[in-house]
């Protein structure tokens, strides 16, 4: 384990492992897997079951760097079968323990959601190496370097809070975690990047969005202009995901400070190995994410997370969100599996 990662773990004890193990046997046993209506139903409630222990473990510092690392879930390797080839090609059965504890997690934190348009709206995501991926800004990539980046930075309706779980990682591949809130910026730069000069545009994982990775030539001056740092309730956020950014419309000064806070991000960056039973838990307004580079082996032993995306609700962030439509993708209500962003449109 890492000296970042350490500073950061909660260890759970024996004890508390395993009675959240029979928490999560027993919901498996009657409900049988994470996509059930009558658990999504219940899970807010089967949450407030979890040990003491558990949820006080989940608990983030206010104000704090913005990632917290929960250990000590027993995940047998064998009993959850091989690394799937694709996202979609993971047994339901075979993880629904894990997955049904990444959904209780979720709703310690929040509201778990899914989007129409990734992974057919799970709530509960696979993050696996794909062949003709390789190469890409997504989870899906392996042999680049998965640049750091804000979850769903496009969307107005993006989590709050990203729990990754560790399923499978033999190779120690790590997650890099950098903090807005260690950057060293000239008031200058501050005020430039609070300025709302750039979109952001969807990644290329959504597979269902026109949009997804790019816009048509010329119209990226039509796409709704974000600001890339704002102060929220408890500190210093961000917005950031420089892959799906055009910054060559931006103003020359805009681009040096986007570069400063790039250089700051990248020097205050720590890297995370998620091992097996291990959850990280991200803030989303205040941590950028990615992932270092590895050569895939496509045989059943290749690193395997699984994700669950986190809204709170009435969690501050800019006003001017409220009047994006989100490039049309849409947050998935888990209780009628109809996509729906209750915030935008109640909002007004």
């Amino acid at each position: 384990m890492s000296t970042a990662q350490s500073l950061v773990t909660r260890e759970l004890s024996a004890a508390t492992a395993a009675a959240t193990a029979d928490i999560l046997s027993a919901a498996a046993d009657a409900y049988g897997r994470v996509d059930n209506p009558d658990l999504i139903r219940d899970a807010a409630d089967i949450a407030k079951t979890f040990p003491a222990e558990l949820l006080s473990a989940c608990e983030m510092e206010r104000g704090g760097i913005g990632f917290r690392v929960i250990a000590g879930f027993h995940l047998d390797d064998q009993a959850i079968g091989p690394t799937p080839a694709r996202w979609k090609d993971a047994d339901p059965h075979r993880t629904a323990d894990w997955d049904i504890l990444m959904l209780l997690l979720a709703h310690v934190y929040g509201k778990p959601f899914g989007w129409s348009g990734q992974q057919d709206g799970r709530l509960v995501n696979n993050i696996v190496p794909s062949r003709g991926h390789e190469r890409e800004q997504t989870g899906a990539s392996s042999t680049v370097l998965l640049e750091p980046h804000t979850e769903d930075a496009f969307h107005p309706g993006r989590c709050h809070y990203l729990l990754l779980g560790g399923m499978r990682n033999h190779d120690d591949t790590g997650t890099t975690l950098s903090s807005v809130r260690e950057v060293d910026l000239e008031p200058a730069e501050f005020v430039e990047l609070a300025s709302a000069t750039v979109p952001i545009l969807p990644d290329t994982s959504y597979e269902a969005n026109p949009a997804a990775g790019a816009l048509p030539a010329g119209a990226a001056s039509s796409a709704p202009v974000v600001p890339t740092l704002w102060v929220g309730e408890d500190g210093l956020c961000l917005r950031y995901d420089p892959a799906y950014t055009p910054l060559d419309t931006a103003p020359e000064r805009y681009r040096r400070a986007y570069g400063s806070l790039s250089t700051e991000l990248a020097r205050n960056a720590r890297t995370v190995s998620l091992r097996a039973g291990e959850v990280l838990v991200i803030d989303n307004d205040v941590i950028v994410h990615g992932r270092v580079p590895f050569i895939p082996r496509y045989d059943g032993t290749d690193r395997w997370l699984k994700r669950i995306n986190v809204r709170v609700p009435g969690k501050d962030r800019p006003a001017a969100e409220e009047y994006e439509d989100g490039y049309g993708e849409d947050v998935v209500d888990p209780l009628s599996a109809h996509p729906v962003y209750s915030e935008r449109s109640t909002s007004k």
